[in-house]
């Protein structure tokens, strides 16, 4: 943990701005570099070389994710997610995991590329059973609130500390109103999992933005919004009401090509956009979260300070992970090394509870 802070010099910056930060929250991570942790033959040793990936690109603390899938496959998956974050290795990285779906909207356009055979309405018995298979360590759950039963599923979650996300729906302001009102806090990569054509007046983002009490995550990476939507989301909610977040899939790091996700072909290109081009929707992310951090920065205007805050401390909050996310005595010691050349950023350290993880400085793992 961090003992104590003060004023201190290095010798070793070399005339660049070096920065040091709190270690970035990543709340939705479906996998890294080539590692999907929805695949059938998921492994503990996989998830230590997604893990080492992950640390490497500066995010000391992540939230495992697993879409819309079969039942047998979700419980299979997450054995193994629960086996690792008992494990030494990953030295308290992962604090739970994230479901997102299957309780989602099965109207085209808003369930993405979410397998649409596998969607259904929630069930409490059919989650308890992913959360044993979890070791009770699912802490976020994404769910449609316009789904027959979702609000007492919403209810119930916010009564057993589970935090709830509205996402991948089409929910009018009624039932988005429901939804927070019994215990829904967060709103999945909002202006994603949403149909292209919608009501200018009544469609679900309007009711998510409205709302103080939500909490939006955003996908800064360039292609799932634009520069004027994100400087639009930001000036509603500001920078104590925002989260960044990396949507990531396991094709990050890899070279462009053709590549099967979620059952379907991806396109992945060098700028780092996956495509399906079967269903015409983006196949979650393959750009870090710190190429969000720039974004918001050149988007939304705002300081490095606060670009980092959306991306660790906000995160701590909603999902009450106390320990982390603040350079500040008694928290974890997980920060970075940040080298800022004008708004494009690079990794040059990083520290994991105090231990360097990352030695020296290479371009793996930085903004392309």
């Amino acid at each position: 943990i961090i003992i104590n802070i003060s004023d201190g010099h290095s010798d070793d910056a070399g005339g660049k701005d070096l920065y040091i930060a709190p270690g970035l929250i990543d709340n939705q991570v479906n996998g890294y570099r080539g590692i999907d942790f929805a695949d059938e033959h998921l492994s503990l040793d996989g998830i230590k070389s997604a893990a080492e990936a992950i640390w490497k690109d500066g995010v000391t603390t992540f939230v495992p994710t697993l879409v819309t899938g079969r039942h047998d496959d979700l419980i299979r998956n997450l054995k193994v997610l629960a086996q690792a974050s008992e494990d030494p290795f990953f030295n308290g990285s992962i604090p739970g995991f994230h479901l997102e779906g299957p309780y989602l909207s099965p109207e085209p356009g808003y369930y993405g590329c979410h397998p649409a055979q596998h969607l259904r309405k929630p069930s409490w018995k059919e989650f308890m059973a992913y959360q044993e298979a979890a070791g009770g360590k699912i802490i976020e759950v994404t769910i449609a609130p316009e789904l027959d039963g979702s609000i007492e599923f919403i209810r119930i979650c916010r009564e057993n500390g589970i935090v709830t996300a509205i996402g991948h729906t089409n929910a009018t302001a009624e039932e988005i109103q429901l939804a927070v009102e019994n215990g829904a806090r967060l709103s999945t990569h909002l202006g994603n999992g949403c149909a292209d054509m919608i009501h200018r007046h009544r469609n679900p983002l309007w009711p998510q933005l409205a709302d103080d009490r939500l909490t939006p995550s955003l996908i800064a990476d360039g292609h799932h919004l634009t520069s004027e939507e994100i400087k639009v989301f930001y000036k509603i909610k500001g920078p104590d009401n925002l989260i960044l977040t990396s949507d990531v899939n396991p094709l990050i790091g890899l070279p462009p090509g053709d590549y099967m996700y979620l059952g379907s072909k991806v396109i992945l290109t060098k700028e780092g956009l996956a495509m399906n081009p079967e269903l015409n929707c983006l196949a979650g992310a393959s750009l870090p979260l710190l190429k969000g951090i720039e974004n918001m920065m050149n988007y939304a205007g705002c300081s490095l300070g606060v670009a980092i805050n959306l991306a660790s401390r906000n995160v701590a909050r909603v999902l009450a992970i106390d320990d982390r996310g603040r350079l500040s005595e008694g928290k974890r010691a997980d920060f970075i090394l940040l080298e800022k050349n004008e708004n494009r950023l690079h990794i040059r350290q990083v520290y994991l509870r105090g231990v360097p993880v990352r030695p020296g400085t290479t371009d793996e793992g930085n903004c392309p």
